[in-house]
């Protein structure tokens, strides 16, 4: 067994075998070209961290809680244990450049799991048929459900692996949890994962810091700003290339500008997949370096924007913005860039976001009561049930270009 020392976790064991050769595959290494959190390093100049420390980082925790729930009388098999540690560990394996931010640019139509677990099936079927049952955790169909809400839930290690390391890179120590004392409090109950009553306020601690994190760091309003920014600058090359303009981008990007793939085509296709498989963010960076030059002007000034960190001005509204405004903005931008009032819509737009603590729609956070009954997390915190009844909180960012 090997070990890699990790700034957040300390020592993580690298277990022989299938989780060592998970490791060394080059598609798991590819996560070391893509960025955690996308464009917020131009917010938070630490947050330069990558997918494969935080892929590393979510399965050392699932084998803190694979243990603890063995210690607690919970049988878990050696290959449903490989399994769990393998459908953590690839995750995110289908990510594409910058993480989140371009996923619906550059194939709008396929979500990240979908291609992770393509590409999951793709290294069992290399490494001689031994991810089934990984495979099948990821994707929610192995019998005992509660191996996959480890995975993916309202309470699962990847949460508790991003909101500690991202909150330790930016600096934000409010998104610092208490992961390791919300894992000793795990337990299984009814086939679903619970958390022992003397963890109630361990985990409406969980629950306020990743609001925290969401609002302060996630959607900080120039890290909106610089997103919309960078899939501007994309969605404009595209155009372009959809139009027959020759624009400079490697293979691989250049075939995802072009066309418009599905996800049957992703699905049927293998070659498709490898193609976007080569993408990483230097793909982009190296792009927009060029397309800062570009006889475009609008692809020119939106791609020196983000390479020379002239991001958009944003104002913060509660709801929605004031009416007209946007209008209002897109006129000036027009007028001021020389440009039409349609393309004015690339220096000046709005988004709106919402984003609930906890959500009474996914599946619940289970607490264990000592007398062995099975509560939600409303149904015992005051905090969460006051949250899960009030009105969504809402926030519309309306950003635009500094003229």
């Amino acid at each position: 067994m090997k070990y890699i020392i990790d700034p957040v976790h300390g020592f993580t064991p690298i277990e022989d075998g299938l989780i060592a050769a998970l490791v060394r595959h080059p598609l798991f290494q590819r996560l070391t070209r893509i960025r955690q959190l996308g464009v917020e390093g131009l917010v938070y100049p630490g947050a330069q961290h990558t997918r494969l420390q935080h892929s590393l980082g979510a399965y050392h925790l699932t084998r803190l809680a694979a243990d603890t729930l063995s210690g607690s009388g919970v049988e878990l098999s050696a290959d449903e244990r490989e399994g769990l540690l393998a459908a953590i560990l690839l995750h995110d394996v289908g990510h594409g450049p910058f993480s989140h931010v371009l996923e619906h640019v550059i194939v709008p139509t396929v979500s990240h799991e979908h291609v992770s677990l393509l590409v999951m099936k793709a290294i069992c079927a290399e490494l001689g048929g031994s991810l089934p049952t990984a495979i099948a955790i990821f994707s929610g169909t192995y019998p005992r459900r509660f191996l996959h809400e480890l995975v993916s839930s309202q309470l699962d290690m990847d949460r508790l692996d991003y909101l500690c390391r991202d909150s330790f890179f930016t600096g934000v120590r409010e998104g610092n949890v208490g992961a390791s004392r919300i894992i000793q409090m795990l337990g299984v109950k009814d086939d679903h994962i619970v958390v022992n009553e003397k963890g109630i306020y361990s985990v409406e601690n969980y629950l306020m810091s990743r609001r925290m994190m969401y609002w302060q760091v996630y959607f900080h309003k120039t890290a909106v700003g610089a997103e919309y920014v960078l899939t501007g600058a994309l969605r404009r090359a595209r155009e372009l290339m959809h139009a027959g303009a020759q624009l400079f981008a490697s293979p691989a990007l250049a075939y995802f500008l072009q066309h418009d793939v599905s996800e049957t085509e992703f699905d049927s296709t293998p070659d498709i997949l490898q193609l976007y498989l080569s993408l990483d963010d230097s793909d982009i960076i190296s792009a927009l370096k060029v397309w800062q030059y570009s006889d475009d002007k609008i692809l020119a000034r939106l791609s020196g924007d983000f390479i020379n960190r002239r991001l958009f001005k944003v104002r913060i509204y509660d709801g929605q913005a004031p009416e007209g405004a946007l209008g209002d903005k897109r006129r000036e931008m027009a007028a001021a860039l020389g440009i039409s009032l349609k393309d004015a819509a690339y220096f000046a737009g709005t988004v709106t976001i919402e984003k609930d603590m906890y959500s009474l729609q996914a599946d619940q956070i289970r607490i264990l009561s000592r007398s062995g009954v099975v509560h939600t997390m409303p149904e015992v915190s005051e905090i969460i049930r006051s949250d899960s009844t009030a009105p969504a909180y809402r926030k519309t960012y309306l950003m635009y270009e500094r003229i």
